[in-house]
């Protein structure tokens, strides 16, 4: 064992032993219930740690903690700039730690800690960015009428608001809807995957390290059914923002209907890459495999549908087998290892279910091997699906693991039909050395995001979000800050003594 991963393994069993609980008004306290759910590790599908189980009256104690703290904390009643200071602190700490969340986060999912260090740098940098963010944008405009008025806006902070995490990628995405949120002056209630609790908490001992004031910032763990139904229908949370899996963004959307609250909803996907025969093959190569087989597939953005035009498929099949079976499939906390076990064996069960359906549906399958030695965990190995046609069930629903679909075409209007034949609509991706027909390709296709000629790299400035089964609304940039995390106010002023109708008096 090489010196870095006998240091991370070192690591990583002292951050087993430690159980989670609630944060809720700066104390980190048991649930009420005094119950907990165990957490378990996917690579070795033992006991990683407990965690508090919050519910309804764990619940409702955080929203009353954040609704005092918007109403009449010091939160509210701060200048920016101090704002500011404890978002900047907030991502000084985050660096501080970005060995050891990187090493809770690949206990906690399977992913990687080549990718989770990635990622942990990323989520630094969510805070930094909104904290520049809201000091240079958020402002409102004037609207000048004649002498006579000044129209003008501002924008306000919704007051309580409550994010509901996935379990893929969890700190990433956590700190992706944290950051805009508290920038903006809102009060935040987090509810994180209860697969992957371990860097929420560690969330919440940075946050109460950097001095928010009490009520601030709160976590409940806990199950969609109690804890987060219970944030989404509380009459005092303004909004939800919501990452995860599509039906469960349908019922919370109309579980917050009866308190109108906004809602945010990034969704899952089935997202198409079409290479063309013109394409740079190798590079088209790169983007097909890191874009599916990377965290481990479970990610919404990834290219699960792979379209290739029939006269580069057989090359270009013969280069993703060899891929395939190359790829290192292992511990997490090795560095070298690119393919780690699914997060938990519902979900790894599920993954091979569809492996089995797609063989019934006539696919040719082709995997890598699961070496012998880690065989404990919960390892579904890189997957093809050759042969596949679209209107498969496997090429039509979210699979959400390592497995690819291949699809042969041959013409530009085939594969767009083709593309946009799925009821999601999150991502695309489009190979091409015709960037005329690149840009053909990027606006036909129904999805909120295109890449053309890249694989999945984003730029904190501009929306996240998709069409159809794959979300309602926008994330990320000013589109954070002014369509979801804050309202527009409109003040209007009168410059002089304009006219006023007089109903009801006496004339003299």
């Amino acid at each position: 064992m090489n010196t870095q991963l006998k240091d991370f393994k070192e690591k990583a069993v002292h951050k087993r032993v430690e159980d989670i609980k609630l944060y809720i008004n700066g104390e980190f306290v048991d649930a009420e219930s005094g119950v907990t759910f165990e957490n378990i590790n996917p690579f070795t599908n033992q006991v990683n740690n407990n965690v508090a189980e919050g519910r309804a009256a764990d619940m409702d104690k955080a929203v009353a903690a954040a609704k005092y703290a918007f109403e009449k904390g010091p939160w509210g009643s701060l200048k920016v700039s101090e704002r500011m200071n404890y978002i900047n602190r907030i991502a000084d700490l985050i660096d501080e730690e970005i060995e050891d969340i990187a090493i809770l986060e690949s206990l906690d999912t399977g992913l990687p800690i080549s990718q989770t260090k990635n990622m942990t740098a990323r989520a630094a940098e969510n805070f930094r960015f909104y904290s520049r963010m809201v000091q240079a944008k958020l402002h409102g405009e004037a609207y000048p009428v004649d002498n006579e008025f000044l129209n003008y806006t501002i924008y306000k902070p919704l007051g309580v608001v409550g994010l509901i995490t996935p379990w893929n990628a969890p700190f990433m995405l956590e700190t992706w809807k944290v950051a805009p949120a508290l920038a903006t002056g809102n009060t935040v209630i987090l509810k994180p995957g209860e697969l992957s609790p371990l860097t929420a908490n560690k969330l919440a001992e940075i946050i109460d390290k950097a001095g928010l004031p009490s009520g601030v910032f709160n976590v409940v763990h806990g199950f969609g059914e109690t804890a987060g139904a219970r944030l989404v229908e509380h009459p005092s949370v303004k909004a939800i923002s919501f990452t995860g899996e599509t039906t469960t963004g349908s019922t919370i959307i109309k579980n917050s209907a009866d308190s109108l609250k906004k809602t945010s909803m990034e969704l899952g996907g089935k997202s198409p890459l079409i290479v063309f025969n013109d394409a740079d093959l190798d590079r088209a190569l790169d983007a097909a495999v890191w874009g599916i087989f990377s965290f481990n597939g479970e990610r919404c953005t990834s290219n699960a549908r792979v379209f290739l035009h029939k006269n580069i498929k057989d090359k270009f099949v013969a280069a993703l087998k060899e891929r395939v079976a190359n790829i290192k499939i292992g511990d997490p906390m090795d560095p070298s290892t690119e393919l780690g076990p699914l997060i938990g064996k519902e979900h790894f069960n599920k993954v091979k279910s569809y492996i089995e359906l797609a063989k019934e549906e006539g696919c040719e399958v082709v995997q890598g091997v699961v070496p012998e030695e880690v065989k404990a965990g919960n390892f579904v190995p890189p997957t093809l699906l050759l042969n596949a046609t679209n209107d498969m069930r496997v090429c039509q629903e979210e699979i959400f693991g390592p497995v690819m679909a291949v699809i042969e075409f041959e013409t530009e209007e085939e594969v767009i039909a083709a593309a946009n034949d799925v009821k999601y609509g999150l991502a695309g991706f489009v190979w091409t050395n015709d960037i005329k027909r690149g840009h053909r390709i990027a606006h036909a296709v129904e999805a909120g995001m295109i890449w053309i000629n890249a694989q999945n790299v984003r730029d904190l400035r501009i929306p996240f979000g998709g069409t159809k089964a794959s979300g309602i609304g926008r994330e990320g940039g000013h589109y954070a800050i002014f369509e979801f995390y804050t309202e527009p106010k409109v003040i209007h002023v009168a410059l002089g003594d304009h006219h006023i109708p007089q109903f009801g008096k006496v004339k003299k």
